[in-house]
């Protein structure tokens, strides 16, 4: 088969894609608690941004599964449209719904909203549909975002960052070579991570060099520890994987915060723990999975085709309920639930709705434009996550 000839299409992980469904809704559920939370330290999942730490590694196995052994079908090109098909159409719609909601986030926590004008906006909301990250001094919320219209963009920039450098050379190395860059991104996560001022994974959504680093920290191991898990890793059927998976990422996301402010070492040497030892072994596992049932696979389809969307879609809302609280200042969790139920409720069904009515009509679209013969469904990652 040539390299301009179809690639015929995989399957796909339903069990894995089940648990980026599971672990994005909980980023959902985590990102409205923090609103009521005062530090990192009283979160109520307290690590349920080590989500996106988990996303790395499902995209880094995914990807392997997926190019691994096409390149002799398919060039870097091709690759990067397939990628770019994937994962920017929804990268749009992020920024857009962030700048439509953005004026109704004008509250105590970012008082200055209302000072932007109309046309900033529109650009800030442009230059977030291209991925590229905003500088410091252009920031219009005030919490120093890469991407102020839709926080959880920067993941995404680096999901494009983990997929440039497997294309242009991690995926030549061998497995010997692959486990060696591998070990030295765990030592490198690990240290920073338990001497870290906050003993914590948390940052990445700045460009400044201190947030990048972590960027880089977050990327790096997970993501190319999925990979070598996919190369190394011989499966083996096991029976209620959906189940027993989905309850060891919920408690591993939700468990309390280890050490307290007294021992923060603590709570990164249980980071460091979870990132690189227990969330392969979640994927392992999930790989290895075996669905039994209609209503099974219905719930890992569902899950797996919402993920994404909602990852990338959901945190305009957050802004706004996060503002909504900042306005009623001493409101309890038990007072403001039926707002947060909202929030949830209503961040699903947007996310539903951009996937049937815009992100798989344009993808569609895409593919027959852009890639008329190359008819491959892609399995995706974080951050695709």
């Amino acid at each position: 088969m040539t390299k301009t000839g179809t690639l015929p299409s995989k399957p796909h992980f339903p069990i894995l894609d089940g648990l980026r469904g599971v672990a994005a809704l909980t980023v959902v559920i985590f990102h409205i608690l923090e609103a009521h939370a005062t530090s990192s330290l009283d979160l109520m999942i307290n690590h349920g941004y080590l989500a996106v730490d988990f996303f790395f590694l499902l995209s880094g196995f995914v990807i392997g599964y997926a190019y691994d052994d096409r390149w002799g079908k398919m060039t870097m090109g091709g690759f990067f449209k397939r990628r770019l098909i994937r994962l920017q159409p929804m990268v749009v719609m992020g920024s857009v719904i962030g700048a439509i909601f953005f004026y109704f986030q004008d509250s105590p926590l970012w008082p200055k909203i209302h000072e932007v004008p109309v046309w900033y906006l529109l650009v800030i909301m442009v230059i977030g549909a291209t991925m590229l990250p905003i500088t410091i001094r252009m920031d219009v919320r005030g919490w120093n975002e890469m991407h102020p219209l839709n926080g959880p963009a920067w993941s995404l920039f680096f999901e494009y960052i983990g997929n440039f450098l497997y294309a242009a050379g991690i995926r030549k190395l061998s497995k010997a070579a692959l486990a060696v860059l591998v070990a030295i991104c765990g030592i490198w996560l690990a240290y920073y991570a338990i001497t870290s001022e906050r003993g914590e994974m948390i940052g990445g959504w700045t460009l400044s060099v201190q947030q990048l680093k972590i960027g880089f920290i977050r990327l790096l191991f997970p993501f190319f520890a999925g990979l070598l898990l996919f190369r190394t890793a011989k499966l083996v059927q096991f029976k209620n994987g959906f189940l027993w998976c989905s309850l060891l990422l919920l408690l591993v996301l939700g468990m309390p915060r280890i050490g307290g402010a007294e021992n923060m070492w603590a709570n990164g040497v249980y980071e460091s723990i979870t990132i690189i030892l227990v969330f392969p072994l979640i994927v392992y596992l999930g790989a290895s999975g075996v669905l039994e049932g209609k209503a099974a696979t219905g719930i890992c389809k569902f899950l797996g085709d919402i993920s994404y969307p909602i990852y990338i879609s959901h945190y305009p809302l957050i802004y706004t309920y996060t503002g909504w609280v900042s306005k009623n200042k001493g409101i309890t969790l038990v007072e403001a639930a039926p707002y947060a139920i909202l929030t949830f409720i209503s961040a699903v069904l947007i996310a539903w709705v951009c996937l049937k009515y815009y992100d798989e009509p344009v993808r569609k679209w895409l593919q027959q434009k852009l890639m008329p013969v190359a008819k491959m469904r892609d399995a995706v990652g974080v951050s695709a996550n």
